[in-house]
Parts: C-alpha cells; structure tokens; sequence
C-alpha cells in the first residue's frame, strides 16, 4: 500500500518508516523539518538500502496534501505532525492548538476530498491526566493536564464524529505511553532540540557528558523507591504497533477505535538510571528536586486492548531500551 506519514522525518515516524517500508509498503512522508533534521533522510536510506519518497510541507497546507493524497495514490495516512512539549504549549497554547488541532483539520478536509479514509492518529497517553486507577484502560476517564494533551482530546473527538457522520471511514487512535530507545542499528532515534523534555534523552545526555547531571523531581512518593514510575516502551515495539493498527483498519468493520500502546510495566527513575549506568558503563550523577506541579506517582497501561483486537504485544525489555538508546547517543 502508498502511506503517507505526516511527520515522518520525527522521531516515531522514522521508526514506523523503517517497519512499514520493510513490511512492503510504499512510503511517503511529508515533514515540514520544524522538529527534525533533514539528514535522518539519508539515515533512513542507509537503514532501507534507498530513501522514502519526500515532500517537504505542512499539513496546514491543504491544497498541498491534496495534491500529495492524489499524486502519489495514497491508501491510508498515519499522522504524526503535531508540536509535542507540555511545557511549552502551557506557554504557548495559541500555537499548539492552531497547529495540531487546526492541522488535523485541514489533513482530514484534503482526505475527505480525494476520498482517501483510513487514518491512524499518534495520540498519547497525556489525554487521562491523573491516573485515578492503574493500569490505564481505554474506559479510563479523560482529563488531559496540559494544552498538548487537550489537543490530542479534541482531535480524538473530532475522529470520532467523524466516523459517526460518515462509517466509510476507519480511524483509529493509539495512544502512546513513554517511547524510547533507538533503531538498533544506531542510525535513528531521538534526537530533541536543546535540553531535552524527556527523560530517557536526558539521562543519555548526562552519561555522554553533554549534560552535567539529571534533576530527579521527587523521591518520596509512594513508590517502591521514592520516585516516579512509567511505562516505557521500546520506540521499535510501537512502531510494530503501527503496521498491526493498518492491518487492524483493514480487516474489520469498526468505524473508529482507540487503543493503549505500552507495556503494562512500571519503572522508576532510579531503576532507569541504575540500568543506564550498568548499560553504558557511565557515571550518571543526579540530584534530588522539588516535585513539580502536576507529577504523578505511577502511570502505566493496560494494553491487553491491542493484545487481543491488534494481535500486538511490547517485547523488547528495560535493557534493550537502554542499549539501543545508548548506542543511538555514542555513535560516533
């Protein structure tokens, strides 16, 4: 199949590129480069043997993506574009919702107009807010606490009207819990701009001395050590995530579906930064801080929606998230 990967070039639809285009089908992204390099390009070129088809532009652009749905004969469009740092859209949130909110719109209006009605959505795990069981079903209720997590809320929403007002759609939602880690052969991964807001890129920037040591924000909650747990999938497990979605979208009847992408694991920051040291062979120093407002003790998934309905499972460890993530940061 022709899919089209809106912000493709970023760090989870470069990894979907490499399992899809590996699966047999045909990729092309559109990328408007605002968060990515455009040299992760010739990286993926290295990865596949030869480069996707690309097409620098924004999905705001919708005579643009219609053009792009019509020339390259799309079949289904896995939508990745979006601004993605809480921190920023509580100061800007103007922008982020002009831009992944009105973006989807103008993708889904160019969609609906050259009839091309199959789209997964790269949502998040933002969109429960403060977790008031564990692990984290889909039936979970939703109350985002940032101005990202509300845009990733009413694009949802909008999908799901969507599908109601017209069943030749087939949209699903996953929503991601902590992606990390790295292509294993190095040549992809995450690769933020200035001081990362993610953990995993920070510890690895620490322990490759770019950094001087990582602030740990809390160490007495009620944890097994004090400090916050996640859940952190393997950024390769959640792009195999993404070719069982297409073929998910393909098979059955349902209109729209959302579904948890995780592991169903809780670890801590001290467990992540105790495995890196091991994995790295690197001193990681850090320092206890204030807790920041809005952080939550635990957050993990229930992701056995997936198991079943997807046939999907994580199966990469803690370990291998480190390694590959390791070998991302210290390639030469």
């Amino acid at each position: 199949m022709n899919i089209l990967l809106t912000g493709g070039l970023g760090y989870i639809g470069s990894h979907v590129t490499v399992v899809l285009a590996e699966a047999g089908h045909h990729v092309i992204i559109l990328d408007n480069l605002h968060n990515c390099k455009i040299e992760v390009l010739d990286r993926l070129a290295k990865i596949l043997g030869n480069s996707p088809a690309f097409i620098q532009g924004d999905v705001r652009n919708q005579l643009l993506v219609e053009s792009v749905l019509k020339d390259q004969k799309i079949d289904a469009v896995m939508h990745f574009a979006g601004l993605k740092a809480v921190g920023e859209s509580v100061q800007k949130p103007l922008m982020y919702y002009e831009n992944n909110v009105g973006g989807t719109i103008s993708l889904l209006q160019a969609m609906k107009s050259c009839q091309v009605k199959k789209i997964v959505f790269s949502s998040s795990a933002t969109v429960y807010g403060i977790p008031q069981y564990l692990p984290l079903d889909e039936k979970h209720p939703t109350n985002p606490e940032s101005p990202y997590g509300q845009t990733k809320l009413q694009i949802e929403a909008i999908l799901q009207d969507l599908a109601r007002s017209d069943q030749s759609w087939k949209i699903i939602a996953l929503r991601y819990f902590n992606p990390v880690g790295a292509h294993e052969s190095g040549l992809i991964g995450e690769e933020p701009n200035g001081i990362p807001n993610n953990l995993m890129p920070y510890i690895s920037q620490v322990a490759s001395g770019l950094l001087p040591k990582l602030k740990i924000f809390g160490n007495d909650y009620e944890t097994p050590d004090g400090t916050g747990v996640r859940d952190y999938i393997h950024v390769m497990d959640l792009a195999e995530g993404h070719v069982c979605a297409l073929n998910y979208l393909y098979n059955n009847e349902s209109e729209f579906s959302i579904m948890n992408l995780g592991t169903g694991a809780g670890y801590s920051v001290l467990e992540l930064v105790k495995l890196y040291q091991k994995v790295s062979s690197r001193k990681i120093t850090y320092e206890i801080a204030a807790k920041r407002a809005g952080d939550i003790a635990a957050c993990y998934a229930n992701a056995d929606k997936a198991a079943v309905h997807m046939v999907w499972k994580a199966k990469r460890s803690l370990e291998k998230m480190c390694e590959d993530s390791w070998r991302w940061q210290s390639r030469g």
